[in-house]
């Protein structure tokens, strides 16, 4: 990713925050292994400060959409206690196999980090000393023995709507590891965030593409032409 790339990539700046349109399939920082992130490239949105911005919070590797970034250090303390708080707004689209049981509702359920023998891991949903998690989700369309979910998580676990999806019955197109149908990539898109970053004015915030990969699934399932362009 260039310079230019990434800075293409912007959906929202201030002296506080940027927000970006991350990339399906880039992980935000490197993990044990290295190799290539989206983290290496921040220098080019200093846009004059002295220091790189920071990750706010963090998206899987294959979802892409509103990824938010503080400026400086102060700026990411407000934020941090806005996330804490619960008081972001996160919108995110999904696709999924099968339909949920009604055409809105609330998933709760609690979330546990799982490791194995080999050294892997995944979250398991119920278990008795598992954090809170609470997802909502609204269905905006169906086709074809799949449907597009707009989906609002009240928590931020690891993976957490991908395994409430599947708790109900309809895992994410291109999610294997909890159950999805195989030969797609993920079909997860951090859709919209808004924050109230400052007291006295309105919440502030981004709304982000649509990523090429999830365009057919989600017209099949009627979505219209996307007004917002990346």
């Amino acid at each position: 990713m260039t310079p230019a790339q990434i800075q293409d990539r912007i959906l929202f700046r201030d002296g506080l925050m940027l927000i970006i349109d991350k990339p399906a399939g880039l992980p935000v920082h490197a993990g044990p292994a290295g190799g290539p992130n989206l983290e290496r490239h921040f220098d080019a949105l200093r846009f004059g400060f002295p220091k790189a911005p920071s990750l706010a919070h963090r998206l899987d590797r294959d979802t892409s959409g509103c990824l938010i970034l503080g400026r400086h250090a102060k700026a990411l303390r407000k934020i941090g206690i806005l996330f804490q708080d619960g008081k972001v707004d996160k919108t995110y689209w999904a696709v999924v196999a099968g339909s949920p049981p009604a055409e809105s509702g609330r998933i709760e359920l609690t979330l546990s980090k799982v490791s194995n023998k080999t050294g892997g891991w995944r979250m398991v949903g119920g278990l008795p000393d598992g954090q809170t998690a609470i997802t909502d989700y609204v269905v905006k369309g169906r086709a074809n023995g799949r449907t597009w979910l707009e989906l609002t998580p009240h928590t931020g676990r690891t993976h957490q709507i991908r395994v409430h999806c599947a708790s109900i019955g309809c895992p994410l197109l291109g999610d294997p590891q909890y159950g999805g149908p195989e030969g797609h990539p993920l079909h997860l898109h951090s859709r919209a965030i808004s924050l109230p970053l400052y007291p006295k004015r309105e919440p502030v915030g981004a709304v982000a593409p649509i990523p090429a990969h999830m365009r057919a699934a989600l017209a099949a399932c009627g979505f219209a032409e996307d007004p917002i362009h990346g």
